[in-house]
């Protein structure tokens, strides 16, 4: 079988399921379920997309990469979906943004098909305006632990970091050196009143990841959390490989 580079557009095999989340405000949410498509999953990650009104939403890059290698590479379930308001190629779910408030209702809606289907070991991993989210609302049971990518702390305030130092609940917050909103000195302070809170930062990298190598470290920081027994990841796949053609 021929072994091929996991490059940009990699799309490895797994069971794609596209799922209508409906919130308890009664609105239908656009998501997908990715799941290792022969082995049961060892973990589940719910994904919270960047700001909607930037551009933000589950195809944004770094998390559908999530949802294209971590069920073949590393037996990851990835549920990404698209929080009020949000439209990708998937469709639109219904409803309006409201600035991080009810998306909490979106959160827990995702979180609500992970413990329907009992997947195992549910995560929360954020980007950017999903941080806040998963650190305003996402602080409950199943929840192991959130990653927090380019946390920009925003909507968030000490008050919602205190919740997190209560409970123990793990957060590893992955921070670029160059993020444009909070560097990981500025976030190291800002985290420092929840005691369990790992600050990584990530040399050169940007706030939008952007560049396979950055994606690569983001990605393999998620998995070194959630599923420590599947890292660090290959680069290499030995088997059947699609690749996609908007990259």
């Amino acid at each position: 079988m021929t072994t091929s580079n996991i490059v940009a557009n990699s799309v490895l095999p797994a069971l794609r399921i596209p799922l209508t989340l409906t919130t308890s405000d009664g609105l239908r949410l656009v998501g997908e379920l990715a799941l290792p498509e022969r082995n049961t999953p060892v973990a589940s990650i719910v994904c919270v997309h960047p700001l909607p009104t930037h551009g933000g939403m589950m195809d944004s890059h770094v998390l559908r990469k999530m949802a294209w290698r971590l069920p073949a590479l590393a037996d990851i379930a990835v549920l990404r979906f698209n929080t009020r308001g949000t439209q990708s190629a998937a469709g639109q779910s219904e409803g309006e943004f409201d600035n991080g408030r009810d998306e909490g209702l979106d959160l827990q809606a995702a979180i609500g098909e992970i413990e329907a289907r009992s997947l195992p070991a549910p995560w929360l991993v954020g980007w950017s305006f999903g941080t806040d989210v998963i650190l305003r609302h996402g602080n409950l049971d199943p929840v192991r632990g959130a990653i927090l990518l380019s946390p920009p702390l925003r909507s968030s305030t000490d008050t919602d970091l205190l919740t997190w130092a209560e409970t123990g609940r793990s957060l590893t917050c992955v921070v670029p050196e160059l993020d444009d909103y909070l560097v990981p000195e500025a976030a190291r302070t800002r985290f420092s009143i929840v005691p369990q809170a790992k600050v990584i930062a990530v040399a050169g990298a940007k706030h939008l990841w952007v560049g396979e190598t950055n994606v690569r470290t983001a990605i393999d920081e998620i998995v070194k959390q959630v599923a420590p027994l599947t890292w660090p990841l290959p680069h290499q796949w030995a088997g059947p490989m699609e690749r996609w053609s908007d990259l």
